[in-house]
């Protein structure tokens, strides 16, 4: 017989060296085929919620975050500024956030789930560009009606201190809100939404 003399022990170890390697490869093969189908850890970063501390944020102070790609503002308003958002209405095209963007937490004058905190995304609503934050009053370029707000350098529209448009610009609608919610008292999350405003 052709099998006489053959180590069968032996043959049995070389079949199963064999059958191993071939399935290690088969999974190297494999493996960068299956990862190209996975989204890049940019593409998930890019839509997930992002969490901002805003413990060490000063009254009157903002600061920028990136979300989905875009900027998101987040500003600590002064008490003063509150008070000149609940006077200075009558210059603003929808003062009351009718036609714009904004989740439920936020749909109030203030635009805001708290008064003193305002985000929004930093965007103009005409073609995007993004606006300076001017929180000075009546700088001799704006001209002695501006109270502090969002200027766009693009095509001068402008947004008051709860990104609001001012009428007769090129902007049609106020900035937009994104969804956001409170973790703790100083901790926002972007990116998810809460019904219920926190007092």
């Amino acid at each position: 017989m052709a099998n006489e003399g053959v180590d069968q022990s032996k043959r049995q170890l070389l079949t199963t060296a064999l059958t191993v390697v071939g399935a290690v490869g088969t999974g190297y093969l494999a493996v960068p085929f299956i990862s190209q189908m996975q989204p890049s850890a940019k593409a998930m970063a890019a839509g997930a919620p992002v969490e901002i501390d805003i413990s060490k944020i000063e009254s009157g102070q903002l600061i920028r975050v990136a979300w989905r790609g875009k900027p998101v503002w987040i500003l600590s308003r002064t008490p003063e500024v509150l008070e000149i958002l609940e006077t200075e209405t009558d210059k603003l095209a929808d003062p009351n956030s009718h036609d714009s963007e904004q989740p439920e937490s936020s749909d109030n004058p203030l635009r805001s789930i708290k008064p003193e905190i305002f985000v929004a995304v930093g965007l103009c609503t005409h073609l995007g560009c993004s606006p300076t934050f001017r929180p000075e009053t009546a700088p001799n370029d704006l001209g002695p009606d501006w109270k502090g707000g969002f200027f766009c350098p693009c095509h001068g529209s402008g947004f008051d201190l709860a990104g609001r448009v001012y009428r007769s610009v090129p902007a049609p609608t106020n900035l937009t809100i994104p969804p956001y919610r409170y973790i703790t008292d100083t901790l926002i999350i972007v990116g998810e939404d809460t019904t219920e405003a926190v007092a």
